[in-house]
């Protein structure tokens, strides 16, 4: 039976988590770091999440206080949570825009260590100069050259862990000597973006290389995951179009030389769970509800728009204004690249389901949600991952961080009923619990 995969996400505070419940507790106390992650661990999931923030974001010129706010670091949240996990993998998000390879290849092959072989990256990258501005060479960088820049990132880095041999470590206190003779290669690139010249000073880590993955859904960054990637953070909502996505990039890593196995398409998902699945849906909408405020409605609908619409009422129709041309409101958020189209394919929607503003943007943004009881919901997730939709699903509970106990409970049982999940880790890594096997 193919088995499912599953990873927690922390998302810190934004329109997919209700802050304001009162069960709700800090997005930045170390605590609330560690009880998302136990549970996580007492789940047997992969991996913990962790995403990324290198500015805050503006709409209008305002920081948008329902938007990502306040994100700590994600290698130091994720050192601290090796101490307090045993098999738990750690998955960092880390620019490859503002960043250097020696530097985070060192941070990364720490955390291995740290954690005994639980380390990941998430590789984003980053086109915005809004973004840039709080970095010393300004940060520009044309989008055409993110996966271009991140790409050599990626392979100077696995030449750094490799580097050292895995035997390298001699430590023979008999003869004094440490190292094997040999064992540590000296490192010399000279790329397009980077030049590296020396010596790498990190042992290779438990793992070889820690886990990458990637988070793209371009024609671009389809390639790059199937050329670089163990595991791809997609966004596809229906089994449809999961299979359709599953079946792309999988089709692409034979020109790479790699086998489907070698990589893990593990959509992100919202659930919410009920006793019967009509109480489930009820609960469902109430979290988009809370989720999708009158002031998150005006503000999605200005992304799209790329103008201020905070004359027109959230619970009233959308108004018959055209988008704008040129830069919008918003900084610090990819911006809608036709919104001239979009905002047309939001204006069908809602006149045919004859939807508000604010039930349109509920409509139109809500990720891939597993909604009903736990047997329902257990019986979806393995259908995508059955019939090739998904591998698996990053979870992003609403709430942080008692937010994934009921289905750590309640389903995480019924999909070890069903022999397609694991009762207990098999092994001691990452790159085990995704069965991605070791790097030579």
């Amino acid at each position: 039976m193919k088995q499912v995969h599953l990873a927690a996400h922390f998302p810190g505070v934004n329109n997919t988590t209700v802050w304001t419940d009162p069960r709700s507790r800090s997005q930045i106390d170390f605590e609330s770091f560690a009880d998302l992650a136990r549970t996580a661990e007492r789940g047997k999931f992969d991996f913990f999440f962790l995403a990324e923030g290198l500015r805050l974001r503006e709409l209008k010129g305002r920081i948008h206080d329902l938007d990502v706010v306040g994100r700590p670091e994600s290698l130091t949240v994720l050192a601290a949570l090796a101490a307090v996990t045993e098999r738990l993998g750690l998955a960092a998000t880390v620019n490859a825009t503002f960043n250097e390879p020696y530097e985070l290849a060192r941070r990364l092959a720490t955390l291995d260590h740290l954690s005994a072989g639980r380390a990941a990256w998430n590789v984003v990258t980053t086109s915005d100069a809004f973004t840039g501005e709080n970095f010393r060479r300004g940060g520009y960088l044309d989008r055409s050259e993110r996966y271009t820049r991140a790409e050599e990132f990626v392979r100077l880095s696995r030449e750094l862990w490799d580097s050292w041999r895995p035997d390298a470590v001699l430590a023979d206190q008999e003869s004094g000597r440490f190292l094997r003779p040999g064992s540590v290669s000296a490192v010399s690139h000279r790329g397009r973006h980077f030049t590296v010249e020396g010596r790498f000073n990190i042992p290779r880590g438990p793992q070889g290389h820690p886990v990458v993955i990637q988070a793209g859904d371009s024609d671009e960054g389809r390639e790059f995951a199937a050329a670089n990637a163990d595991v791809i953070f997609s966004r596809h909502g229906t089994l449809e179009e999961g299979r359709a996505f599953y079946a792309d990039v999988k089709r692409r890593l034979a020109t790479y030389g790699r086998q489907p196995h070698q990589l893990k398409i593990m959509p992100a998902a919202t659930f919410a769970l009920g006793d019967t699945d009509a109480e489930a849906a009820e609960r469902a909408a109430e979290i988009r509800r809370q989720q999708v405020g009158p002031q998150t409605a005006i503000a999605f609908l200005e992304q799209i728009w790329g103008r201020d619409m905070s004359a027109y009422d959230p619970e009233g129709p959308l108004p018959d204004v055209e988008p704008a041309v040129e830069q919008g409101v918003s900084q610090g958020r990819v911006q809608v690249a036709d919104r001239v189209a979009v905002a047309a394919r939001w204006r069908a929607v809602a006149e045919e389901k004859e939807l508000s503003i604010r039930e349109l943007v509920i409509h139109m943004t809500g990720r891939q949600s597993f909604v009903g009881s736990p047997a329902t919901v257990a019986a979806q997730i393995e259908e995508f991952v059955r019939t090739d939709a998904a591998d698996g699903f990053i979870l992003v509970p609403h709430l942080t961080p008692g937010g994934l106990d009921d289905f750590v409970a309640e389903v995480v049982p019924l999909l070890q009923e069903r022999g397609v999940f694991r009762t207990d880790y098999e092994g001691a890594t990452l790159r085990d619990h995704l069965g991605l096997g070791g790097t030579a």
